[in-house]
Parts: structure tokens; C-alpha cells; sequence
């Protein structure tokens, strides 16, 4: 599989794989890599769970997994282990940003005006 852009690498994969369950069950699971793939495209993106490119598989194993895997822990126990496999080296930013509506961008500054100050206002 080749690496797209916001991919899992294979250092994090090789820290991941390990720590999911392995449980066989009667029939053969999607490959693990790609579904926890489409799951982190879905939350990057923000887009609804059908909206996962089908290069990640059917976005109801998405969904099922990631829930089913909510439910047991797993998501709690993978990011603790990322955590300290990364050891400090990962450094987060806030990129939120916060837009002003269009009216309120060309405020006038000074005491209000009351409407029976402006001239022609009636």
C-alpha cells in the first residue's frame, strides 16, 4: 500500500499494530491498517462516516470498528502507548481561528450614537 499524505507512517503503525486486538472471529477482518486509515481520514476531514473514500473499505466497518473499539478501550490504550513511544517529540498546535461576521468588521470606535444624534434620522 503506498503512503498517502495524512497516512499512519510506518513508525507509528509498527507502535499501533501490536497493541490491537487480534481476536479471530468467523470471518477474516479488513486489514487493520486501512480501516484505522479511514477512520483518522473521517476525523481530520470532519465528514460524515459516508464519506470515506472507498480506498479505506465500506465506511460501516469504519464506523463498527470504531465504535466497537470505543466501547472496549482500545482507542484509550493506543494513544497512551503513541504518547510515550514519541517520548516529548510531539509537539501540538491550536489552529483554530475565529471569524468576525462581515458587519462587525467595520465597527466604529468612540461612545455610541444614539438614533436621535444623527442627523436625518427621525
Amino acid at each position: 500500500m503506498s503512503r498517502r499524505r495524512f497516512e499512519l507512517t510506518d513508525f507509528e503503525w509498527s507502535v499501533i499494530e501490536p497493541l490491537l486486538p487480534n481476536k479471530v472471529r468467523g470471518v477474516p477482518r479488513v486489514d487493520d491498517r486501512r480501516v484505522i486509515n479511514g477512520i483518522l481520514w473521517r476525523f481530520r476531514t470532519g465528514s460524515p462516516w459516508a464519506d470515506i473514500p472507498e480506498r479505506y473499505g465500506p465506511y460501516t466497518t469504519c464506523y463498527n470498528r470504531f465504535v466497537r473499539w470505543r466501547k472496549a478501550g482500545v482507542w484509550d490504550r493506543l494513544l497512551s502507548s503513541v504518547s510515550a513511544a514519541f517520548d516529548g517529540e510531539l509537539v501540538m498546535i491550536d489552529s483554530s481561528s475565529i471569524r468576525v461576521h462581515q458587519h462587525g468588521a467595520t465597527l466604529k470606535r468612540g461612545p455610541p450614537i444614539a438614533a436621535w444624534d444623527v442627523p436625518g434620522a427621525a
